[in-house]
């Protein structure tokens, strides 16, 4: 069985950026959809926040660590990959980019350290499949200006002798992203057990911005759609979520909505196996009493809160209790 899901964050004031700045400006990264250029974050970013999670969970031992006091983006490796002891490597893959020659090199250490051979790879692909976090209002070429002192002389140590006028670009938006597991690849009671902490990590994700140091944005859902099938593809537009404005003003005051999942449940005939569905979070709070009834007659399991679902969904999975449409 495959999970596909749509995470939908909190509208909030944005300075996401990880990347090289134009002059003295910290740029956002974008990409451009039609005419207009959006905000972006990497599923890289989201990856390390989320490996970061994962190892202050108790009980839960990763790979890989980012090093936060060097000169460029460093990270450090306790050991050659091992998806059986490393929750990061089991969910996460890896590659090792090494020739012929330092490859006998390797398997050498390693039988030399009484791990099994046959089962050590190169690489190994992700579990967790994710794609750039995308928002959903265009940049409107908003520039916030802050100021980085002067460090008088009388201080020990200064990082420049003048005072530095500094643009950050900044969007006030919501950002989606789609992420999707095979469940088939959780073999061992461990692995279910690091895919229940993924699932969890997930619903409180924080700590991605490349600006987090100054900047506060939670990537975990205000929103959340989840499809659990054995098809291969989640059948629906991963980046379909939308924000209608309901009237009231504000930051965060519309409506969440996803079309083509909801109209296409309650559709005759339905587009979609209701029964595969779990929706979470403030889409579910925005709906009318009507429209709520007819999902859950068609199976769709609904909860206010984004959190609680995923730990719903999480017991039917690992509990032989998971739902799939006929």
């Amino acid at each position: 069985m495959n999970l596909f899901a749509t995470v939908l964050t909190h509208i909030a004031p944005s300075a996401n950026y990880r990347g090289e700045s134009l002059e003295n400006v910290a740029a956002m990264q974008k990409i451009t959809i039609g005419r207009f250029d959006y905000p972006i974050i990497s599923p890289e970013a989201m990856r390390n926040a989320i490996r970061d999670i994962l190892s202050g969970y108790p009980g839960v031992e990763c790979n890989r660590e980012r090093l936060g006091d060097e000169e460029q983006l460093t990270v450090e490796f306790k050991d050659y990959p091992d998806a059986e002891r490393y929750a990061d490597d089991f969910l996460m893959g890896w590659l090792i980019a090494q020739g012929k020659k330092e490859r006998v090199e390797i398997r050498n250490r390693i039988k030399c350290a009484g791990r099994d051979v046959e089962r050590f790879t190169f690489r190994r692909d992700s579990v967790l499949r994710m794609n750039l976090a995308v928002a959903l209002e265009p940049f409107r070429h908003s520039t916030v200006f802050t100021q980085s002192p002067q460090h008088s002389d009388d201080s020990p140590w200064k990082n420049a002798d003048q005072s530095q006028l500094l643009h950050r670009e900044t969007a006030v938006t919501a950002f989606q992203y789609p992420f999707a597991v095979n469940l088939a690849d959780c073999k061992t009671e461990e692995q279910k057990c690091w895919m229940k902490l993924l699932l969890k990590a997930i619903g409180e994700l924080n700590g991605v911005a490349g600006n987090h140091a100054r900047s506060y944005f939670e990537m975990a859902p205000a929103s959340i759609v989840v499809r659990l099938t054995s098809q291969l593809v989640a059948g629906y537009d991963t980046y379909g979520f939308e924000i209608r404005d309901a009237g009231t003003g504000g930051v965060g005051k519309g409506v969440h909505d996803f079309p083509e999942v909801i109209d296409g449940i309650l559709h005759d005939p339905p587009d979609h196996c209701g029964r595969e569905f779990h929706i979470g979070g403030k889409i579910v709070k925005d709906l009318s009493d009507g429209k709520c009834e007819k999902l859950k007659n068609a199976g769709v399991e609904l909860d206010r809160s984004p959190q609680r679902l995923l730990q719903a969904i999480s017991k039917k999975l690992f509990n032989g209790e998971a739902r799939e449409g006929n």
